[in-house]
């Protein structure tokens, strides 16, 4: 099996039912079907090895999913916000590709060989073409999707995602014509992360209609989920943030929406806490995973998200910032750096393992241990009842006088401050510590504080030893688009700064 059984099962069972929804346009299960069967033609015809996309999240995107998947090719949406030159330098390290361009987005390839196609011109050419190729016959572990990761710490890298690990996510997380008719699903996650592919396959194969929002605005996402009357929804920490400002206190009043899920980094609480009031109707899940793993591997669910919000018991408040439990076919274990099971409440790396993880990346062979498990480099910690807690990545850790720190305990305290709208801690060489704390703070309009309150603030919550060495105010924290804060950016250019 390979994930064109996906749309082969929701075209038999649901060929009338709206599919996708685009700038009001909506495409029928079957009407997708058609296109992906010329445009999958049209791949064949092609000969390439390979198809890349660039462009926004609309039809073309599950078109070419599907279409490449037929004609049996692996398929890699692309960063479009990436400069000409790293552009260049992705397209050239996929053998054989076809690159497809959404002509809305503007970039240059004077050193890419790959020839280069328009996407409106190739669906136009497929919606006339009456002689379609039948499905290439592929091995179910062959490569289905190629992502590459984002890159905040090194080079990005091509995470190899085969049919059988997709199709494992899929029918392990979901069931099949689960969605009723009605259902709408709004979409603004980036197409080139593992959540854009994701929820792509999970809607459909729940016969769910997906509404696009390709360039996100929070006043838009609003009125576009009133107006779609959509039911679940998936956003980004960073875009939940901006939903939460601009309804200024007021409830969202989306009657419809039964479910919002929310992933790709580390949630402010306070943000989730307004969410959760803004939304009181809601079921709010967190869904926690990764590139190499397809996408979710635990779950946070909505009754974890009310229970911990009205509880009074700190430990049961605390889940709020947990990511939850594992999913159906999902092993977790945290590991100390001995790789010994980790005790309750120790810290440790989260390793995972399931049918669904590949832990395979292009040119480089696979990660799995010879047991198959995949070390996550996340740090975390499991509480009594099997809750999951994601404290920070292993190389963000500080070291300051030997001792180790996570700057997500600090920044927890920080953002609390009602003058702080969001904060990243990070270590800078230091000659006498080692590392230096230092706190990068985005103030809320208005706020002026002096940064020794804030310092306060931080030790009158936590030990002396994590109070920040210096505190710094700056507009915005660099972050990539799905709100993950690239830190190493950050200290590069404080170290600048301070060499200056």
């Amino acid at each position: 099996m390979t994930i064109s059984l996906i749309l082969d099962m929701a075209t038999s069972a649901h060929g009338e039912r709206g599919a996708f929804t685009v700038d009001g346009t909506t495409v029928t299960f079957d009407e997708l079907g058609h296109l992906v069967a010329a445009v999958g033609s049209e791949l064949q015809d092609s000969g390439a090895k390979h198809v890349v996309f660039l462009g926004h999240s609309g039809l073309e995107l599950p078109v070419l999913l599907f279409a490449s998947a037929q004609a049996g090719l692996p398929f890699t949406p692309v960063n479009y916000r990436l400069g000409d030159r790293q552009l260049s330098d992705l397209i050239n390290r996929v053998d054989g590709a076809v690159v497809v361009v959404d002509p809305d987005v503007t970039a240059s390839f004077t050193d890419v060989s790959a020839p280069i196609l328009s996407a409106h011109v190739l669906l136009k050419a497929a919606r006339t073409r009456t002689d379609l190729l039948p499905s290439v016959d592929i091995d179910p572990d062959a490569p289905a999707v190629i992502l590459f990761t984002s890159g905040t710490t090194s080079a990005p890298k091509g995470v190899v995602l085969r049919h059988s690990h997709l199709l494992s996510y899929v029918m392990g997380t979901v069931d099949f014509g689960s969605a009723e008719s009605t259902d709408a699903a709004l979409i603004s996650v980036p197409p080139y992360h593992v959540a854009g592919m994701g929820t792509i396959l999970t809607n459909l194969y729940a016969g769910r209609r997906m509404v696009y929002l390709p360039h996100f605005d929070a006043g838009e996402w609003l009125a576009l989920a009133r107006d779609e009357k959509a039911t679940s929804a998936m956003v980004v920490p960073t875009m939940l943030e901006r939903i939460v400002q601009s309804l200024q206190g007021a409830p969202a009043e989306i009657p419809s929406l039964r479910s919002l899920s929310y992933g790709g980094a580390r949630m402010p609480r306070p943000t989730l806490e307004a969410a959760l009031v803004a939304f009181d109707d809601v079921g709010f899940v967190n869904a926690y995973g990764l590139t190499e793993t397809s996408s979710t591997i635990a779950l946070l669910g909505p009754e974890d998200h009310r229970e911990a919000l009205s509880s009074d018991d700190p430990a049961v408040r605390m889940r709020l910032g947990s990511i939850g439990r594992p999913v159906p076919g999902v092993e977790a274990v945290i590991r100390t750096a001995d790789g010994d099971p980790a005790p309750l409440g120790e810290q440790g790396e989260l390793w995972v393992r399931g049918p669904q993880v590949s832990g395979e990346y292009m040119g480089l062979g696979s990660v799995l241990d010879p047991d198959g498990w995949f070390p996550t480099r996340d740090l975390a910690y499991q509480d009594a009842d099997g809750f999951l807690f994601v404290v920070g990545r292993n190389d963000d850790t500080i070291i300051r006088g030997g001792e180790n720190i996570a700057p997500a305990e600090i920044e927890d305290v920080l953002v609390h401050h009602p003058s702080v709208q969001s904060v990243a801690v990070v270590g800078i060489p230091d000659d006498h510590w080692g590392q230096a704390i230092v706190a990068a703070v985005v103030l809320e309009v208005g706020a002026d504080p002096d940064p020794e309150e804030l310092r306060q603030y931080v030790r009158a919550s936590l030990r002396g030893s994590r109070t920040p060495d210096r505190v710094i105010y700056v507009s915005e924290l660099p972050s990539t688009a799905t709100g993950k804060i690239l830190r190493k950016e950050i200290v590069a250019n404080l170290v600048a700064s301070a060499q200056s």
